[in-house]
């Protein structure tokens, strides 16, 4: 009985690692394949100047010189399949794996953009948000699991308040375009689970902190402390790992 029991928990254990992979493989040829769209994407933005561009960045570079940076179509393809990867491989295949895919090409364009820019424009979070939404909307009425839907709202709502709190005390060091990326970020972690929605804040946080110290150890100067930094990749980057090490 016990070798009965042996073998069926191997052949378990090699199923899920197998679907496990093959999940893996869908999710970075998805997401690299998706990828390599971030350049056409970011050079279709509109141009036109928005109120935190004129406030903020008004020698930022357009969106066509963004999507000219050299070599960025291969390190958005890397970096999306990577992550794409790398999510299909912690999550497996489920409904949600074909909601987050989409998710990593956005923000990784994301990050470009406000790392080159200072922005995040509304045009590209707010319609993934409300996409996410629609998805989570579908995955509640094929499932009807109401208390995942409400803790991913309200993991979106509480991220927001948190960024338009830290937006209203300092606007100097944190922009508007955060707090609609928190709300992203805050929907994806919250459907997550509320430790992994607290693992991938934090790390965004964490990362975002280590950063600014290194810039202000590389300068010597406190100048450095009242520089606008960008959050938003950061912020990408906590998600990421917010899905890959929260339980």
């Amino acid at each position: 009985m016990a070798h009965g029991q042996g073998l069926h928990f191997l052949h378990e254990r090699r199923l899920r690692l197998s679907h496990a992979a093959a999940a893996a493989a869908v999710g970075a040829l998805l997401a690299g394949g998706l990828g390599a769209l971030v350049p056409a994407l970011i050079r279709r933005l509109p141009a036109t100047a928005t109120i935190e561009q004129a406030a903020n960045e008004s020698e930022a570079p357009s969106y066509a010189t963004v999507a000219r940076t050299p070599g960025l179509r291969a390190v958005a393809v890397l970096v999306s399949g990577v992550a794409g990867g790398a999510i299909g491989l912690r999550i497996g295949p489920c409904w949600l794996l074909a909601g987050l895919i989409p998710v990593v090409p956005i923000l990784v364009m994301l990050a470009v953009i406000d790392w080159r820019t200072r922005l995040l424009p509304r045009i590209v979070v707010l319609p993934a948000t409300a996409a996410v939404l629609a998805l989570l909307g579908i995955e509640w009425a094929t499932g009807h699991d109401t208390a995942v839907l409400v803790r991913a709202v309200l993991g979106m709502l509480l991220a927001r308040t948190l960024f338009w709190l830290a937006w209203w005390l300092r606007p100097t060091a944190v922009g508007f375009g955060d707090v609609r990326l928190a709300a992203l970020v805050g929907l994806v972690l919250g459907r997550l689970g509320w430790a992994t929605w607290g693992a991938g804040l934090y790390a965004g946080l964490l990362a975002f902190a280590s950063y600014g110290i290194v810039q202000l150890v590389r300068t010597r100067s406190r100048r450095a402390l009242s520089q606008s930094l960008p959050y938003g990749p950061f912020m990408a980057a906590g998600l990421l790992a917010g899905v890959l090490l929260a339980s």
